[in-house]
């Protein structure tokens, strides 16, 4: 399948990339488990762990430096 067949099945603005963000962020709300979201999407430790942290900010403590 060529790229340009796959840009016409989409809305204009829409990416790959993004359409990947949104399905990350999507699960990372379904389950706050880092390590879930490393294997189903290939992603690094500090990666997943800023999605859970977008996800669920009530969850992540501000801890004093």
């Amino acid at each position: 399948m060529s790229i340009g067949t796959v840009r016409m099945a989409f809305p204009k603005g829409v990416t790959m990339d993004g359409l990947r963000q949104d399905r990350i962020l999507d699960e990372a709300f379904d389950k706050a488990d880092p390590l879930h979201l490393m294997r189903l999407f290939g992603i690094t430790a500090q990666t997943a762990m800023r999605y859970i942290k977008a996800a669920h900010p009530e969850r992540t403590a501000k801890l004093p430096r």
